[in-house]
């Protein structure tokens, strides 16, 4: 352990699987406490599974095994209520939030022209990708406010910076999401509070972290799940598909004292596909 986050407690969104929980490990290896939150249940209108309340708690199993103190949380942070109970109980066990990774996403409802996409598809798109984000800041605000100090992760997308074709939801709600992030920013500087957003490429699906988000994102666009990953690599700069450690290791980044300087900024770990 390193510890460039000894001494501080970082709240992650979506820590189920896929890039939450690398991010959560990655976070425990650095000496953080961690509060991990999941809805860790279905959502009716996404068309696929979501993360397991044993995903979750193996998640934070692996962070234990790292020497880290752990708070496991199921939350779904559409629900305000959820969103501030998730604060409020990290607060109770760890004293303050210091830094929090807004990671909680979805790929779908996708697959469909702008004009087929019905309002409750918009909807759950924009309130988990976009409305969320908002709340959980909204909530661990004022204390970092307080107290001078804070460092908030959004992960985006590089649908954020770019369109993609029947993804008219996705992409507002991601390029919505760094928006909000360059608005937090200037919001908070006076206070020595940071925001900044990263912006992921195609990151590869299961391994440890068991994610599946790309193979989703496929299978909406007619992709074989098992031809998924070769689809992808030919439309890769650098041949090959980002991996979640990658990214993670850029939100530990900006979590740390090491990026004290940088706010407003979106950061791309996308194997070189946006700069095309």
């Amino acid at each position: 352990m390193s510890g460039r986050l000894e001494g501080r407690t970082a709240i992650i969104t979506g820590a189920g699987r896929g890039l939450g929980r690398a991010c959560a490990t990655a976070f425990a290896a650095e000496g953080a406490a961690l509060a991990l939150v999941d809805i860790a249940a279905d959502i009716t209108e996404v068309p696929y599974h979501l993360a397991s309340r044993s995903q979750l708690e193996h998640t934070a199993s692996l962070c234990r095994e790292r020497g880290v103190p752990v708070l496991a949380l199921t939350a779904d942070v559409r629900d305000t209520q959820d969103v501030t109970r998730v604060v409020a109980d990290t607060v109770e066990r760890f004293g303050a939030v210091d830094v929090l990774v807004n990671n909680a996403g979805i790929a779908g409802p996708s697959g469909r022209m702008v004009h087929e996409v019905g309002d409750e598809q918009w909807s759950v798109m924009m309130d988990v990708n976009l409305t969320a984000p908002w709340r959980m800041m909204r909530a661990v605000g004022p204390g970092m406010v307080e107290r001078r100090r804070g460092s908030i992760v959004n992960i985006a997308s590089t649908a954020g910076l770019v369109g993609y074709r029947h993804f008219a939801g996705y992409v507002a709600s991601k390029h919505g999401l760094i928006g909000l992030t360059k608005a937090a920013a200037l919001d908070y500087a006076p206070f020595r509070v940071r925001v900044n957003a990263l912006c992921p490429g195609s990151i590869r699906d299961g391994g440890a972290n068991e994610g599946r988000m790309l193979a989703e994102i496929g299978r909406s666009i007619g992709i074989d799940p098992a031809d998924h990953e070769e689809a992808f690599v030919t439309q890769q700069p650098m041949n090959a598909l980002v991996e979640a450690d990658s990214v993670a290791s850029a939100a530990v980044w900006l979590a740390s004292d090491e990026s004290v300087h940088a706010t407003g900024s979106f950061i791309t770990v996308d194997g070189g596909y946006s700069a095309r």
